[in-house]
């Protein structure tokens, strides 16, 4: 395939440890393309989070866009982050990126977007921290 006539979206992946979301947009990122998450795919609350319903949830995703006409993604990750989130991404982002790419779409840029603070608000717990 040309790299010319390609058509490229962003597939924006968010991975927290309670669900893994997949949403590709068009290359302005304005227009839904197609969109899974790991809840979709499995029946149990407890495996939303888990590699297999994101690599199920990513390859949904994947044909959907590729009947739509995207030959290439670039992909965004992002973590639950902020004030008070973990700023590693959930165990399905791995999984979700690997089935993208399996799925027959090119993957471009792979980029981290977790929003970090910039020393806002106060972090929660106090002066010592959790003590557990």
């Amino acid at each position: 395939m040309d790299k010319g006539k390609m058509r490229w979206g962003i597939a924006h992946i968010y991975s927290s440890y309670n669900n893994t979301i997949i949403h590709i947009t068009d290359i302005t990122g304005s227009e839904t393309i197609s969109k899974a998450s790991g809840g979709m795919m499995v029946k149990a609350h407890r495996l939303e989070g888990s590699p297999t319903a994101a690599m199920s949830a990513a390859r949904v995703a994947a044909e959907a866009a590729k009947e739509k006409g995207i030959d290439a993604v670039h992909i965004k990750i992002r973590a639950t982050g902020g004030q008070n989130g973990p700023e590693t991404t959930g165990p399905g982002a791995n999984a979700a990126i690997r089935a993208i790419s399996r799925a027959g779409l090119r993957v471009g840029i792979i980029e981290d977007v977790t929003p970090v603070p910039h020393d806002g608000c106060k972090k929660c717990y106090g002066k010592r921290g959790r003590r557990v």
